[in-house]
């Protein structure tokens, strides 16, 4: 039995379809199971990463296991499985974790927590490090649902927009490939992106008219500070400017790992486009 943790995500929910349309035995965990929609015959289950009462049942008759990183009780979750037979977990953590003193970072530290704790236990840990995901596009939609302009600090930072189908893959061969349990990969999509270029490919996509706007930092974070935490704001500012006119490097192990390249940003905003459609079903002028 796979138990799947992170059930309402975008990689949980593609990788649950894939592993059940194998015939494999698939539990699809969540800290709300009933606002979970699995394909029929996937049990639910409840599972709090930050409720200790709900691992052992979640755990229960599971041999392996895909994780989310979530550090509050992971020395816990890690004796709850091991205590249940469970002999690998494939964790998705984050490709900032290779950054310089991940620990003070905040958008770091709690993947590399989750990463240390799990490397010090006795269970076969694989690590998946996705880049910047392809679906945070998403915090772009408003905007240009709205017409406005899409106000960014530093609109030539560079991201690798890699697809959540694309990671659920990856997790679908590292959890059923001995071959390459106890591996380390970095995911990242096919190209190295600029903000504009990725709003430029958004355009093109939708039809819709996309404009950028670039903002000074501190107005940025000001605007953000109701939904982002400061500390985790001034992280990303960092990371942004690090990466302003600078690509970021890119890696094949989504193409090692699934036997196709990276899918394009392109094919994300495809699938997407009518999250970015106006009201009426039309474009932005």
């Amino acid at each position: 039995m796979i138990l799947i943790t992170g059930g309402r995500g975008a990689v949980a929910t593609h990788l649950t379809a894939l592993l059940h349309a194998e015939g494999l035995p698939v539990r699809l965990a969540s800290a709300q199971p009933e606002k979970l929609t699995p394909p029929a015959g996937v049990p639910t289950v409840r599972l709090d990463l930050t409720d200790p009462a709900s691992f052992a049942p979640a755990l229960a008759g599971v041999t392996g296991v895909f994780l989310y990183a979530e550090p509050a009780h992971i020395g816990e979750f890690i004796d709850r499985a091991h205590e249940a037979g469970v002999d690998h977990i494939v964790l998705l953590s984050s490709s900032s974790v290779l950054a310089p003193d991940p620990e003070s970072n905040p958008i770091a530290k709690s993947h590399f927590e989750v990463e240390q704790a799990l490397f010090a236990s006795p269970i076969t840990t694989t690590v998946l490090r996705p880049g910047a995901f392809a679906s945070n596009a998403r915090g772009w939609a408003w905007s240009v649902r709205a017409g406005l302009p899409v106000r960014l600090p530093f609109p030539g930072a560079h991201g690798d927009a890699v697809h959540d189908l694309d990671i659920a893959e990856a997790a679908r061969t590292v959890l059923l490939d001995p071959r390459h349990r106890g591996g380390h990969f970095t995911l990242t999509g096919p190209e190295s992106l600029t903000f504009t270029e990725q709003l430029d490919r958004l355009a093109e996509v939708t039809g819709s008219a996309v404009t950028v706007e670039q903002v000074a930092p501190d107005a940025w974070k000001a605007e953000v500070a109701e939904y982002i935490p400061a500390a985790y704001a001034n992280a990303l500012l960092d990371w942004w400017q690090s990466t302003d006119g600078k690509p970021v490097p890119l890696t094949g192990a989504v193409e090692e790992l699934t036997g196709h390249p990276a899918r394009p940003f392109t094919s994300w905003l495809a699938e997407h486009a009518t999250e970015f459609a106006t009201p009426d079903g039309g474009t932005t002028p």
